[in-house]
């Protein structure tokens, strides 16, 4: 076969076409179930009930409207929003610090405090969960955003420092040479050079800590008591609670509270894939 003047085999046409065929069905696996979602919050119940896989006939937006307009959904997103703000920036901090100091500053064990953070992706949150309650309630952070923000960004910091050092280490010495002789501290070298050269890693490291933070459900189970206090995934399980016999209303605030993470995602995906890529390349 030819194709603009270029013999392809068959064998990698065949390959080729199997391949689309494999993506096809994935991304039909994953887009069926929010389409679904999506356009059965435009139904009542009892359309669904009838006709499960129906177009909306007549499209009904009572469901969506009624939940914008509801103070218990923008109480939880603001409070989603804000432990994810601050989980984000701690996380950035932290590991960005700790990672400059394994990726530029030799020190004897070096190796062997790298290797017990790349340790910390081995442990679950859920397998912490009961000593980390005990200690957040000795602490005082048990029904405070900080009960969550802590944990999060304790359990961020392993992956963070992994993308980060091959970033951090790829930098040329002779840049660093340069600052110095400039006058540029170690820490004036992080902050004017290291971190605005290690943009798309800051990216990648902050979506992964706001997608993660955005979609946590089991410690704010364990940790947040008052419905004043809880995040969307606590919302959507009230909501379906309240209104269990409502299916169409339910499957609408779980894609309203879906969406701001499915948008962020959307903006910051190339940040996301170039990060990853760029840090697997380097490292």
């Amino acid at each position: 076969m030819r194709v603009d003047g270029v013999s392809i085999s068959p064998r990698r046409v065949a390959s080729r076409t199997l391949l689309y065929v494999i993506l096809l069905a994935v991304a039909a696996i994953i887009i069926m179930p929010l389409a679904y979602a999506i356009l059965s919050g435009f139904r009542t119940t009892g359309q669904i009930a009838a006709q499960p896989l129906a177009w909306p006939d007549p499209w009904v937006f009572d469901n969506y409207t009624t939940i914008l307009r509801s103070d218990t959904f923008w109480r939880s997103f603001g409070n989603s929003v804000l432990i994810a703000a601050l989980t984000t920036t701690l996380t950035v901090i932290v590991s960005s610090l700790a990672a400059f100091a394994l990726a530029r500053i030799r020190f004897r064990g070096n190796a062997a405090v790298f290797n017990i953070f790349a340790l910390g992706l081995l442990f679950p949150l859920a397998v912490a969960i009961l000593p980390l309650f005990l200690l957040l309630h000795d602490l005082g952070l048990q029904n405070s955003p900080w009960g969550i923000v802590l944990p999060q960004v304790a359990f961020a910091i392993p992956i963070s420092i992994i993308i980060l050092r091959p970033f951090f280490r790829s930098i040329p010495a002779e840049l660093e040479d340069a600052a110095r002789i400039d006058g540029c501290s170690s820490f004036g070298f992080f902050w004017r050079v290291l971190l605005p050269l290690s943009r798309p890693a800051l990216a990648t490291v902050s979506v992964l800590a706001i997608v993660t933070t955005w979609n946590a459900f089991l410690l704010p189970l364990i940790i947040l008591n008052g419905a004043d206090q809880w995040t969307l995934p606590l919302g959507v399980m009230n909501f379906s609670t309240q209104y269990v016999s409502d299916q169409a209303r339910i499957l609408a605030f779980t894609v309203v509270a879906l969406v701001p993470a499915v948008l962020f995602y959307a903006f910051a995906e190339r940040q996301l894939v170039g990060g990853l890529t760029s840090g697997a390349v380097k490292g």
